[in-house]
């Protein structure tokens, strides 16, 4: 086998691959291929079929009815279904891993003030329900707090271009990041996380956003390579512990990393430091918290919600309601199976 050599580490192999960075955050199947697929649906589904899964097969067809119908609606009524495919789905992830869960959606609306605006519309994360519990089970926390719709719309990778033409004024959270992958010391066990900065990120100015566990390492000087500061234990004679102590670290791991479903793997870093409205939580419950608050106004207040298709964030707003559901069944399916998918016939 050939081993990658960079100075004074090397890349991990794991079944003649590179070990690198998954989809899935608590249960991720490194000993698997990617799984070639126009939609994730029908494979879930023969999954739960084939798991004995069969309540949380019912809601994942639910969830596939209500996604369909979001296609076939305007702007205005969309998240209402979007939400409820969300909900659905969810429920079938948390059945799967026998995540117990009260019937009640565990998240809430408020709107302050008349004007329309997106930092006056509320998200409140309850302590108990179906969010909280899923927050649970991705290790975040599910204590009662209040985010505005802005905020969190803030922390969603996928939607980020179309936020900061939004707000020029607000800082941008994601960095891109190209070439992860999991190393060892050539003289010990010790390995960690690294991958590397290019283009206009590739500078200092992008090594002082990082969060606290990065740093740049320094023994490289032709490129920009970033890596963790913290450390897991890889032994090849130890292959099966090696791989379990590697879970652990990815799992706290992939509370810096987000990904954007597309035709490739498109990982970002979400920036560090002492800024306004950085939330540490998953892009899928922020996801399930945003468009709840928005399904909230498609059903009660629907003149409201129109209002805010006039106003300078149309645009932000239309590009969640269009990508959150793509984006989530992705992020969703890949957590519920373990798997990672990618479309066919592309890299």
């Amino acid at each position: 086998m050939r081993m990658v050599w960079i100075l004074g580490f090397r890349n991990i192999k794991h079944k003649n691959k590179d070990l690198t960075i998954h989809k899935a955050v608590t249960a991720p199947r490194f000993n698997e291929k990617t799984v070639l697929v126009t939609s994730t649906w029908d494979y879930v589904d023969l999954w739960l079929k084939r798991a004995g899964k069969h309540d949380a097969r019912f809601f994942w067809n639910q969830a596939r009815s209500f996604y369909e119908a979001t296609h076939q609606l305007p702007k205005v009524s969309a998240p209402l279904t979007a939400y409820y495919c969300f909900l659905n789905a969810t429920k079938a992830l948390l059945l799967t891993k026998g995540v117990t869960f009260s019937d009640q959606h565990g998240v809430s609306g408020s709107t302050n003030g008349n004007q329309t605006a997106l930092s006056n519309e509320k998200v409140h994360f309850k302590g108990g329900g179906i969010l909280p519990a899923f927050c649970q089970h991705l290790g975040e926390p599910s204590n009662s707090e209040t985010y505005t719709l802005k905020a969190l719309l803030y922390n969603l990778p996928n939607i980020h271009r179309a936020f900061d033409l939004t707000y020029s004024s607000d800082p941008e959270l994601f960095i891109p990041i190209s070439k992860p992958r999991i190393v060892r010391s050539i003289s010990t066990h010790e390995s960690w996380f690294c991958a590397e900065l290019t283009g206009k990120f590739a500078n200092q100015h992008t090594i002082n956003k990082l969060p606290a566990e990065f740093e740049r390492d320094i023994s490289i000087q032709d490129k920009w390579v970033i890596r963790t500061t913290r450390r897991f234990r890889w032994s090849p004679q130890e292959r099966s512990r090696s791989l379990n102590r590697y879970k652990n670290y990815h799992q706290r791991l992939r509370q810096n990393l987000y990904y954007i479903n597309g035709y490739s793997k498109l990982w970002y870093i979400k920036r560090g430091g002492n800024i306004s409205d950085l939330l540490s939580r998953s892009s899928m419950t922020i996801t399930f918290a945003a468009m709840h608050k928005l399904s909230e106004m498609a059903r009660y207040t629907p003149d409201k919600l129109a209002r805010h298709f006039d106003c300078q964030h149309n645009w932000l707003l239309s590009e969640f309601i269009t990508s959150a559901p793509v984006q989530f069944i992705d992020e969703i399916s890949s957590e519920l199976t373990g798997y990672e998918f990618m479309v066919p016939g592309r890299n």
